[in-house]
């Protein structure tokens, strides 16, 4: 059977997208990492599948796969590569669309630019919501462990924006060692599910660079929740304002938070490279 596919990406952060509406389909974690493969299949981060929505809030279920074959609770670019996806196939013509995603509801609008701001809810600080295993009970957002073969201890700030993330700040994201730190720190067993780790470089208190190593992918050329996860700890490190520009290696997003329980709004472009089809039995 040839299943229809759209492959997009947000700023280098590249998905294949497939419409789960007009079509029936239920991919194996074995088939997903085979159509991840960027020598053997199609080549992606994340797979992404739009479903008929089980929530009468939602007009869409939003279900993410990294290329690991794993379920994510949350993908920032991906969701901007959602609305896109869902306009140009005409599955809505509404303007914001609400998204399901397995523990977020998602408001994404697209502005007359083509670019796409995602509500992405309130960010959580708390460690049974992250998770994060921790038997501190200091009010802090700030932690420490030791990992990169218990030869150096990190310091980051933990929080989820409905996915786990730890943000480092360095001084230079050049001299970083981005993939031995965020290997070791992701899957350290004090995040019983994994965390993404984030490296921030403040340029200026509206500005910074950041790389992004994430769970079942590796590092990415740019990571939305990654984004906004960076700019929340600036804000409660007293470093960053309330509107900042995110540089990632693929290209720049807008991240706003007024803090005070409020929700994060990221804002970027999308692209859609191609579309095909592929075989499934």
């Amino acid at each position: 059977m040839q299943i229809p596919f759209t492959k997009m990406h947000g700023l280098g952060n590249d998905f294949m997208v497939l419409d789960l509406v007009s079509n029936s389909v239920t991919l194996s974690p074995a088939q997903i990492r085979q159509l991840a493969d960027r020598h053997f299949g199609i080549g992606f981060d994340q797979l992404l599948q739009v479903e008929p929505p089980g929530d009468p809030a939602a007009d869409f279920n939003y279900r993410i796969f990294n290329a690991d074959g794993e379920e994510v609770e949350h993908c920032g670019n991906g969701a901007r590569c959602f609305a896109s996806f869902v306009k140009q196939r005409g599955l809505s013509n509404k303007n914001p669309i609400k998204v399901k995603t397995i523990n977020r509801l998602l408001t994404l609008h697209t502005n007359e630019q083509g670019e796409v701001s995602v509500d992405m809810g309130r960010p959580e600080f708390a460690p049974k919501e992250i998770p994060f295993n921790t038997s501190t009970t200091a009010n802090t957002y700030t932690r420490t462990l030791n990992v990169v073969g218990n030869r150096s201890e990190v310091e980051f700030c933990t929080l989820s924006m409905g996915n786990p993330h730890a943000v480092i700040i360095v001084e230079d994201l050049t001299k970083t060692a981005v993939k031995d730190i965020g290997e070791a720190l992701g899957n350290h067993p004090d995040f019983p599910r994994g965390v993404n780790v984030g490296f921030m470089e403040i340029l200026s208190s509206n500005e910074i660079a950041l790389r992004v190593y994430e769970r079942g992918a590796g590092e990415t050329l740019a990571c939305g929740t990654g984004a906004c996860a960076a700019m929340v700890a600036g804000c409660l490190l007293g470093v960053l304002d309330d509107t900042v520009r995110i540089n990632l290696r693929g290209g720049q997003l807008t991240v706003q938070w007024q803090q005070q329980d409020t929700p994060v709004v990221m804002t970027g472009p999308v692209s859609t490279v191609y579309e095909g089809t592929f075989e499934h039995e």
